[in-house]
């Protein structure tokens, strides 16, 4: 047997490579460099390693400033705020550590405090003294008047129109998700890139007065670093007062600068981000998009240099180089606007087939015509696309009602309104209306009319004041809460409510064969043992058909079939499927008509009312009628109305709970005057759901 034993390590106490990955940690190196801030403020620090230091500091000022200039937005260093403050605190810290430097060495000579701050006192003040503290005190009042102030000024502007419009935005982002636009996650990301956009701007509004603050420290430090100076040189060091002037005062300026230099890049780098607001691209490409494209433009400088050249006594070369140089770029700009664009030319066939005339027997599903206006919606709108908001309705119909709608197939029309357009289905037109191309629809949340300048209409999807407005107006507009939509989103919830309005007859025969074929391998044998040995296909599309009328999903089509086979054997009424397969559907039909606060609002109809659709109800087994009298009938829809409106003006949106015998009767009044206000049975409320009674009739 042998005698070697495993041996265990029992001590835990961490290693140099863990202690190094450890630091490596991004909180950890951050925790480090605060921890080192502070040792800055406290403990002298030699001048060879300060010397390192302000080298650091000047690379770090640099880098802030091209990450600014080369970010494409602003929410792109978000994390601004919280640099700025760390380089001030390191800039201060510095300060301190040579300030202490200076008092403590500076009787040595100019050189006590440093190679870098020697060599920026004498590099700036040129062997002149005034020379020096008059650039010092221009550098400060760059950086503090200008710079900083306008930063400041563009910061608090922006944060508070951001704040102003963020109900807006955050409206219209609904829109676009009850359009169908976007889904969820887009709609969230949206949502968070505008919370980001608010914190981002306020952070800067308050982030600019580091800065300010810091030009300020910077006179307080030269004034002591001078006057200081000068005294502990002149009374403890017994320098004499020409070289501790001279010493002091050239350490104390090399101090103001190598300070001040970082704090302005810095400043220009804020100045830079918050002015990016509205610009796309880098700053380089905005700049020469906006500014070198103009011909005009650029033939007026040229024109004006070559007055400037002219005129005695002014240099000729300079001013002779801007114009030729402005004048051949202006005449290249103008040649190039001047070209047509490339035309591609394809063949022609020498004898195009004719189109077999059954062709002319296809019958378009769903077809949208367009006014020759507005044919750019088709191609590109500012990338909002009119096709792609069509492929993002469809996918979004598809996973709220359970059936992938046809394709919608897009012509021009040229007998229509320049800006019109039409909706049809199945070769009817079902709709219609005019778009606006180039401005935006406004329209007021609460349903009073937009006070803005523009064009007032109707918004053809729901008949709600708008009015089309100046894209210039966008701005105002969000500030006052105003909902904004572009043309493309206007049409596209127009066809969205058609839709909605038309999924019983866009439910072929075809389409639920394609349900019927796309379920899932364990549900595909309730379908086999049920159609058609049960029911006929056709039956089942009648009732999803009527599902689907009363605008209730056919997602779950498992359920549905388990409904339809439970009452088949005993009835061969539509109506009574239906109700069947609605009870199946408690849950789903209790979670899809909740309120904001999870309750399911309901209106109850009286004892009375119930009695009396009751006894209106004539003939024998399936085949009843309702046969209710005219005058009873207008109460009836009198006192729904009233309930509804109160039900509305308290913010709720209830349903009408009846018995199950009469539901669908009481389904067939209501769909006539409020199609959108559903109907449901006692049997139909799931036992879980908590209830709400907001309203009796």
């Amino acid at each position: 047997m042998s005698d070697v034993r495993p041996t265990y390590r029992y001590d835990t106490a961490p290693t140099a490579r863990d202690l190094m990955s450890m630091v490596m940690r991004g909180e950890v190196a951050m925790a480090l460099g605060i921890v080192g801030i502070v040792v800055l403020l406290i403990l002298p620090i030699p001048a060879f390693l300060l010397d390192v230091l302000l080298s650091i500091s000047i690379a770090m000022s640099i880098l802030i400033l091209m990450t600014s200039i080369l970010i494409k937005k602003p929410l792109e260093f978000t994390a601004f705020p919280t640099v700025l403050l760390v380089a001030t605190l390191y800039r201060l810290a510095l300060n301190i550590a040579t300030t202490r430097l200076i008092l403590s060495h500076g009787h040595e000579g100019s050189h006590g405090a440093g190679a870098v701050i020697d060599t920026f006192g004498r590099l700036m003040m040129g062997g002149n003294f005034a020379i020096g503290v008059i650039v010092f005190i221009i550098l400060v009042i760059v950086n503090f008047v200008v710079i900083t102030k306008g930063s400041g000024r563009i910061a608090e502007v922006a944060a508070r129109f951001t704040l102003d419009s963020l109900p807006g935005k955050q409206m219209a982002i609904d829109a676009d998700l009850s359009a169908g636009l976007i889904d969820q996650d887009e709609a969230k990301k949206r949502r968070k890139e505008l919370e980001q956009e608010s914190t981002f701007f306020g952070a800067m509004d308050g982030a600019s007065k580091f800065v300010r603050g810091d030009a300020i420290a910077g006179l307080v430090i030269l004034a002591v670093n001078v006057i200081g100076g000068i005294l502990i040189g002149v009374l403890q060091h017994d320098v004499p007062l020409a070289q501790a002037f001279s010493s002091y005062t050239i350490m104390s300026i090399g101090d103001g600068l190598v300070s001040q230099i970082p704090a302005l890049i810095i400043s220009i780098a804020a100045g830079f981000l918050v002015s990016k607001a509205g610009v796309e691209g880098s700053a380089d490409k905005a700049l020469v998009t906006q500014m070198a494209t103009n011909p005009v433009s650029l033939g007026m400088v040229s024109a004006a240099a070559g007055v400037l050249a002219i005129i005695p006594g002014m240099p000729l070369i300079p001013f002779a180089a801007l114009s030729v140089g402005a004048g051949a770029l202006a005449w290249r700009r103008s040649q190039q606007a001047a070209q047509p664009p490339a035309v591609e030319i394809e063949p022609v066939a020498a004898e195009p087939e004719e189109e077999p005339i059954a062709q002319t027997l296809a019958i378009d599903e769903i077809k949208i015509e367009l006014g020759y206006g507005l044919l750019p919606l088709i191609n590109d709108l500012e990338g909002r696309r009119l096709t792609d908001q069509i492929k993002a309705l469809r996918r979004t119909l598809a996973a709220d009602f359970g059936f992938v709608m046809p394709s919608v197939r897009i012509l021009d029309n040229m007998r229509l309104p320049s800006m019109g357009y039409a909706i049809r289905i199945k070769e009817m037109e079902a709709g219609a209306g005019e778009v606006r191309i180039g401005s935006l629809m406004a329209m007021d949340p609460r349903g009073a009319q937009v006070e803005l300048p523009g064009e007032h209409v109707k918004e053809p999807a729901f008949g709600l004041p708008a009015t089309w407005i100046d894209d210039a107006l966008r701005e105002e507009a969000t500030f006052r809460g105003y909902t904004i939509v572009d043309p493309a989103t206007v049409m596209t919830t127009h066809l969205t409510e058609i839709l909605k309005e038309n999924m019983p007859d866009l439910l072929t025969y075809a389409e639920v064969q394609k349900l019927l074929k796309d379920l899932p391998d364990e549900q595909k044998k309730l379908s086999e043992d049920l159609i058609p040995s049960v029911v006929s296909a056709t039956t089942v599309q009648r009732v999803l058909q009527a599902l689907l009328r009363e605008r209730v999903s056919i997602r779950d089509l498992g359920a549905i079939l388990e409904g339809i086979g439970e009452a088949a054997p005993h009835t061969a009424s539509i109506t009574n499927l239906v109700e069947q397969v609605r009870g199946r559907l408690a849950r789903q039909l209790c979670y899809a008509y909740r309120g904001d606060d999870g309750a399911l609002p309901i209106v109850t109809l009286s004892a009375e009312w119930e009695h009396a659709f009751s006894e209106a109800l004539v003939g024998t087994g399936e085949e009843k009628q309702l046969a209710l009298a005219p005058s009873r009938l207008q109460e009836f829809i009198r006192g729904v109305r009233e309930t509804f409106e109160r039900a509305a003006l308290a913010g709720d949106t209830p349903v009408l709970l009846t018995s199950p015998t009469i539901r669908p009767y009481v389904r067939s009044i209501i769909e006539r005057f409020r199609g959108q206000t559903p109907v449901m049975s006692q049997n139909e409320v799931h036992p879980r759901a908590r209830l709400k009674t907001v309203g009796a009739i």
